[in-house]
């Protein structure tokens, strides 16, 4: 264990030890004319390009390296992309893995937890379900759990997108980012610290954020969207929380027609695929939840891309 610091300190302590097994993901500057906006610039941080398709590679393997792992390896519970990057990060260090996901997690977040070789089971029709099973399957066998969002090496491991982001886009003034159970968002606002507005962006049928800054607390909230397999944990993680109600602006609530449009502007104007969950923060922009001033300096960040969008298999036309 390298810290329990969840800041600045602790998320460049985190980049050194996983660095070696990470991609640094690049950062694409678009006119915002191209995706239907008024002519302003946005910085898109590709994170959709990191490897097991998502920005989850990060905490996993800051997981697997600064913790103790027990013979009998590491379990996780996920809507898929946690699960295929622990799958991933476990398959580079040889470690074995259990990883319990739901109905609602997409074949290719099935297929790639399979390919990477950990013991798969599908259980429920929600993360919770899968969370639920994989806590027996920790007693069960005594295997370290890998929480999704609500550990503090996977906060400090998805911070460290925010540190790249930084450096390779000085002088922010405004990121957003899309919101499940809060890992991301929670650690990426740890890294800026306030330096920079972070707008945390959230379905409407999955408002976990937006329900726990009312409550002022992690509640409970509904699990519906078409990024449910992604973006609809049922509640944010306690240890993100205080750190959203510090340095999170405010939450952007949007539709799923709007994540669609999203997802397909990102194909239209750039030929990038990525998940409804990966496009949710662009959603939060291009429906006008959130508007930014002239001039202003937006950074999006792009963060899943596991999705059966695009088929080789067929025939060309």
């Amino acid at each position: 264990m390298v810290t329990t610091r969840i800041d600045r300190e602790g998320i460049e302590a985190t980049y050194a030890v996983i660095k070696p097994y990470i991609r640094v993901t690049p950062v694409v500057e678009v006119n915002g004319a191209d995706l239907g906006l008024s002519r302003s610039t946005l910085m898109l941080k590709l994170e959709q390009l990191q490897h097991s398709g998502s920005f989850k590679a990060r905490g996993a393997f800051a997981n697997l390296l600064m913790r103790n792992i027990p013979d009998a390896g590491v379990v996780a519970a996920s809507g898929g992309n946690h699960g295929a990057a622990v799958a991933y990060a476990a398959m580079q260090l040889g470690v074995p893995a259990t990883i319990f996901v739901p109905t609602v997690s997409s074949p290719a977040k099935i297929q790639r937890i399979r390919e990477y070789g950990a013991e798969l089971v599908v259980v429920g029709d929600r993360y919770a379900d899968a969370l639920a099973a994989s806590e027996a399957w920790v007693t069960q066998s005594g295997a370290l759990p890998v929480h999704a969002f609500d550990q503090v090496e996977t906060l400090l491991g998805q911070g460290t997108i925010g540190m790249e982001l930084a450096a390779q886009a000085p002088a922010l003034d405004t990121v957003l980012v899309a919101v499940g159970g809060g890992g991301l968002i929670g650690g990426i606002a740890a890294w800026y610290a306030g330096t920079a507005k972070i707008i945390g962006v959230e379905p409407e049928a999955a408002p976990t954020l937006t329900e726990a800054l009312r409550a002022g607390r992690p509640v409970d909230a509904e699990t519906g969207s078409i990024a449910a397999d992604s973006l609809a944990p049922r509640r944010v993680g306690e240890l993100m929380f205080p750190i959203a109600r510090a340095y999170v602006d405010h939450v952007v609530l949007v539709s799923d027609a709007a994540i669609r449009h999203a997802q397909e502007a990102l194909w239209a104007a750039l030929r990038v695929v990525v998940e409804p969950g990966g496009a949710a923060a662009l959603a939060g922009l291009l429906s006008g939840g959130y508007k930014p001033a002239l001039g202003e300096r937006v950074a999006v960040l792009i963060s899943g891309g596991n999705t059966t969008a695009v088929d080789f298999g067929r025939s060309p036309l």
